[in-house]
């Protein structure tokens, strides 16, 4: 068994999605001691995005110099590593109202066509339906289903859309918000969380 972890916040050890996201992975790690762990830390090394320079080299004959040459054989490498795990767990911190730009080119080195989902005639069908994904989400205010804010809230809606689209319909998440309204209420939001990794299946 494999697990790919990967952080996308930029807080270091100030992160509240890290703090959650290492909890799942040690929480895997203690019920499944033979599981790999390979870790992906978006913001200690980060993904460049995507350029046109990249998508031409990653044609067939492509000529290409020696940076795009990296950044395609770097995206085969993220892919690859998505690609073969079993299980995988994402910190992901909601800045100004979605993921961070980190997280989001991370997904898109995984949103590969005839790798990731493929098209027919219907439309888009997943192809890696199979993994187990764990979300650690941290919101600094409150934007739930039942707040005035939810219709501002794009990084669940997203992760769900995105996974859903490459056949992950049912990811697992984990939620920590009002994070940032007062230390009282970051200290209950970030303890109701690792409640709730404590509580979760181990396979």
């Amino acid at each position: 068994m494999k697990l790919l972890h990967v952080d996308g916040s930029i807080l270091g050890i100030h992160s509240v999605s890290r703090t959650i996201s290492a909890a799942i992975a040690d929480r895997l790690k203690a019920e499944m001691p033979q599981l790999k762990v390979t870790d992906r830390d978006l913001a200690a090394t980060p993904i460049p995005h995507l350029s046109g320079a990249t998508l031409a080299g990653q044609q067939p004959n492509a000529t290409n110099t020696p940076d795009v040459q990296h950044d395609v054989a770097l995206g085969v490498q993220v892919l690859d590593e998505f690609l073969a795990a079993d299980i995988v767990v994402i910190g992901a911190p909601m800045y100004n109202f979605t993921i961070s730009s980190q997280l989001k080119a991370w997904i898109d080195r995984i949103l590969v066509a005839g790798k990731t989902f493929r098209y027919g005639e219907t439309g888009a069908i997943g192809l890696v339906g199979d993994k187990r994904v764990i979300v650690a989400l941290a919101r600094g205010g409150f934007y739930g289903a039942d707040t005035p804010q939810a219709a501002a809230e794009h990084a669940e809606t997203y992760l769900r859309t995105v996974l859903g689209f490459i056949g992950v319909t049912n990811p697992e998440i984990i939620v920590a918000e009002g994070i940032a309204v007062g230390p009282e209420l970051r200290e209950t939001a970030l303890a109701g969380a690792l409640k709730a990794v404590s509580e979760l299946r181990s396979a």
